[in-house]
């Protein structure tokens, strides 16, 4: 004969099983898109540094520009003004010195800017690459934790089948099988 609560008590044993699972996958799909998420917003920091190369490329171009003008407007300008001036010839001696010198002083100046700038532009680089590792790592632990979820559900689904199939063993006669 067959017991009724052995029946329900198992049959809520293989339901246990099967809601764990489909609780897994929900788990395991919020996972997923919680790594997702996040590395979007990681790729979002990534595309705002490029727009930061942008404008301190287009800083340093302005900059050097500038710096051209005034170099020679000032520098150079007041220099051949002020030995103009005192009567001396402007195509020999010390005054060509004196202009040459200063130009060497501002393409050391430029030099230097230029180092910088790309120095920067090494430091948005490496940026931008840790930042694409991390999105990628954002991606994987997702992936892991819905991983971790869904083989947690088919364990309790498992576990709940044996249960099940181990209480229909000891007990026959409960389900009408002796």
């Amino acid at each position: 004969m067959c017991n009724p609560l052995a029946v329900i008590s198992t049959g809520f044993q293989v339901a246990q099983g099967f809601q764990a699972i489909s609780a897994a996958e929900k788990a395991a799909s919020a996972a997923r898109a919680a790594g997702e998420f996040n590395a979007k917003i990681i790729e979002r920091d990534i595309d705002l540094l490029e727009k930061t190369r942008g404008i301190l490329n287009a800083n340093f171009l302005v900059a050097a520009n500038r710096a051209a003008d005034a170099f020679e407007r000032d520098v150079q300008g007041t220099a051949r003004a002020g030995f103009g001036y005192g009567g001396f010839d402007m195509s020999v001696g010390t005054p060509i010195a004196v202009l040459r010198e200063n130009a060497r002083e501002f393409d050391f100046e430029q030099k230097v800017a230029q180092f910088e700038n790309s120095v920067q532009n090494m430091q948005i680089n490496d940026e931008q690459e840790g930042l694409t590792l991390s999105a990628e790592l954002s991606r994987m632990e997702g992936g892991m934790t819905a991983a971790t979820a869904q083989a947690q559900g088919a364990a309790s689904l498992i576990n709940s089948l044996s249960n099940t199939a181990t209480t229909v063993y000891k007990n026959p006669g409960d389900f009408g099988l002796a």
